[in-house]
This record gives structure tokens, C-alpha cells and sequence, in this order.
């Protein structure tokens, strides 16, 4: 079997968002008729223009014209070193190009799958998990009112979660920043509110967007260590790992990171410095289902959990639900899903009671709904 061929989509997405404005897919044509999809996540940084990703619709037909086109798909590993290494610029991880490298390669595993007949997951070690625990942002209210917060964690539980996350700190700032005492009991507040109405019968992640200084960080966990968060997701901005230990050494809450790290080389960094306990690798950002699996397998070695990062369309999404599958170190998936996600496929990907159900068809498990997409088609 050979590839033959690349086509890319832009969809757009509903108000508000989720996602991004847009989403960038491609299609992986090859000579015996399979077709894989992949897709290259756009998310807020190109959610203002749609002018913005040409250069990343430049890069995908760049990519796999120089590399993809003519091999065998089911060389997965080849053609990712391919694209990673064969030029000297483009190997240092980055989210410009790394991002690109992911959509093709989960478009190969796409094409892999469907030539085996079996989803993704069994190919990389068989279904771990028979469902997924999942999460999403605790819904607005609570930001104005902290009383208001366990009214809405209380509808989170009887509706089946057992899991959320919120970002106190806002609006968010590019950071680092300074975090005022009179903010922090605010935080608080909130927390306590939300233990006072359910326990310990919802778990709660404090998101931070890497927004501040590793002193504030650390004064933050002192101060919110009492309400047991499930997590401090980047405390500090990811690019010190250093600092992000330091805080780490500080804490008994874990730590966790990885959203905005690229490939096994910058999460490697992060376990042996033990900077962080939760990996939230982004299948549609690290470098693909290929590194994905491999990333998953260094935390595993170093009792590290896997809490993949979604903020991407649904291709991405789907991408996510094979590896969590499959991987034993598996703790709880991020599920920010808008209406397109699910109106996207003939058979969605559904986050509802707190789960995720992994599809059973073969490759991503997932197939267009065309007179969806058609009509979404825009460029």
C-alpha cells in the first residue's frame, strides 16, 4: 500500500468555540482505497483569522509531499522520524511543526487501523480500560459568588462526574504574574464552598495557565492544600521545568503539566526532574498517537498518570480516546466538546455520566457525517 495522496478541510465551529473557530483536517488518500484522517489542531491560537492557517495547510501538503506521499503508511515510526529528523531546522520540538507531524501521523494510524480491521488501541496493546473517566471546565456561575460554586458542583454530581476543573485566577494574564493574598482566599473561598456541599465526592483541578511566579505558585498550594485539589495544572510558565519541580518540592498537591510540551524529549525532562506527577500530553500537539504511546510509557515508568489535554476538534479527540484506551497509566480524560463534535461523525465520540465510552470500529473509530461537513466548509 502507498499514499497517494493529501487533502486538508477547514471546518467552522459554533460559537463558543470550543476548539477554536476553526478545525483543520486532513485526509491521507492511499492506492488501495483506504483514506486516513487526521487532523492538525487550530484551538484559539488561530480562532481569529481564517487566513491564519494557510501556513499550516502549507506545512501539511509540504510535509507529506516530501515525505508521506509514495510510502507505506503502515511505516509509522519510519515516517515519523522522517518528519521529525530529515531536516535540520524542523528537528527541535516545536508548536509549529510537531503539531503538524501529529495530525499526519494519526491520519497513518487512522489508515493502519482500517487495514487491520481494529481500532488503534488494539494495535498498541488491546483495550485496558472499557471506559473513560472524563472531565470538562466547571461550568460559569461560581466566579462572582463563591457560595454559588457548591450549588454547581452539587448538580455536577448528581448528573455523574466525579470531576472538574476551574481556573481561579482570572482573566488570564501572560504571566509570570504576582497572585495578591486578598486572590487567593477568594480561591479559597470557592473551594470551600464546593467541600461544604459535596465532600469528597468531586474532584476539583486547579487550572492556571502557567500564569505565575514559582513564589506565588508555591503561596498558592500552601494556602489551598487544606481542600485536597486533584491537581496544579502549569503553576509556572512549562519552559522552566526547573521552577516547575521547585514548586512540585513544595506541595503535596500534584502537579501537572504537558499541554504546551512537544515529543518524549521534553516530557523525559519533566519525569527526571520530577516536576510533575500528571501528564497531560496532547495527542494532537506531542507528535502523534507514535509518540503518544511512548510518552505515556516513560510516566508509567515513573508511576505517572496520563490526563491528556483536549482542546482541539474532534479528529484530536478521537486520537486521545485510543491512546487512553490502551494505556494503563490512564487517570481521566478532558473532554471540552461543543455540539460540532458530535454532529461531526455518523457515530460521536459522547462524553456524558462523567464517561467516555472508546468507539469500537476500526482505526480512529470515527467517520465523517460529508453533508455535515460540507455544509461547514469554509475557505
Amino acid at each position: 500500500m502507498k499514499v497517494t495522496n493529501v487533502k486538508t478541510m477547514v471546518v467552522e465551529n459554533d460559537a463558543p468555540y470550543i476548539g477554536g473557530r476553526y478545525f483543520l483536517f486532513l485526509l491521507l488518500e492511499t492506492d488501495e482505497g483506504i483514506t486516513g484522517i487526521g487532523e492538525r489542531i487550530a484551538g484559539s491560537s488561530y480562532s481569529a483569522h481564517l487566513g491564519d492557517l494557510k501556513s499550516q495547510i502549507n506545512l501539511i501538503e509540504e510535509f507529506t509531499g516530501q515525505f508521506i506521499v509514495g510510502q507505506d503508511p503502515l511505516n509509522s515510526e519510519f515516517l515519523w522520524d522522517r518528519m521529525y529528523a530529515s531536516r535540520h531546522d524542523l528537528r527541535h520540538p516545536s508548536l509549529y511543526a510537531t503539531p503538524v507531524i501529529s495530525g499526519i501521523d494519526m491520519a497513518l494510524w487512522d489508515i493502519k487501523g482500517k487495514a487491520a480491521n481494529m481500532p488503534i488501541y488494539q494495535l498498541l496493546g488491546g483495550q485496558y480500560h472499557k471506559k473513560l473517566r472524563a472531565y470538562a471546565y466547571m461550568p460559569s456561575g461560581w466566579q462572582d459568588d463563591p457560595a454559588a460554586a457548591g450549588d454547581i458542583a452539587t448538580k455536577l454530581v448528581e448528573e455523574g462526574n466525579t470531576a472538574c476543573k476551574l481556573d481561579p485566577f482570572a482573566p488570564i494574564a501572560p504571566g509570570p504574574r504576582d497572585i495578591p493574598l486578598h486572590e487567593i482566599n477568594y480561591a479559597a473561598r470557592i473551594f470551600e464552598s464546593i467541600r461544604d456541599a459535596v465532600g469528597d465526592k468531586i474532584e476539583v483541578g486547579i487550572g492556571t495557565h502557567g500564569q505565575l511566579t514559582t513564589y506565588s505558585a508555591i503561596r498558592v498550594a500552601d494556602i489551598l492544600e487544606q481542600y485536597h485539589p486533584f491537581w496544579f495544572e502549569e503553576p509556572v510558565m512549562p519552559e522552566n521545568i526547573g521552577e516547575m519541580a521547585r514548586v512540585a518540592a513544595h506541595t503535596s498537591i500534584p502537579i501537572a503539566t504537558g499541554e504546551r510540551l512537544v515529543t518524549k524529549y521534553e516530557f523525559s525532562e519533566v519525569l527526571e526532574k520530577q516536576a510533575a506527577q500528571i501528564i497531560q500530553l496532547d495527542v494532537g500537539q506531542c507528535g502523534g498517537i507514535t509518540e503518544a504511546k511512548k510518552i505515556a510509557g516513560m510516566a508509567e515508568a515513573h508511576y505517572a498518570m496520563i490526563a491528556p489535554h483536549m482542546y482541539c476538534g474532534p479528529v484530536s479527540a478521537a486520537a486521545a480516546v485510543q491512546i487512553d484506551t490502551c494505556s494503563p497509566n490512564f487517570l481521566i480524560q478532558e473532554a471540552n466538546m461543543g455540539p460540532v463534535h458530535t454532529q461531526i461523525f455518523k457515530d460521536p465520540i459522547v462524553f456524558e455520566n462523567g464517561y467516555i465510552t472508546p468507539p469500537t470500529g476500526p482505526g480512529l473509530g470515527v467517520e465523517f457525517d460529508m453533508d455535515v461537513v460540507n455544509a461547514r466548509l469554509v475557505g
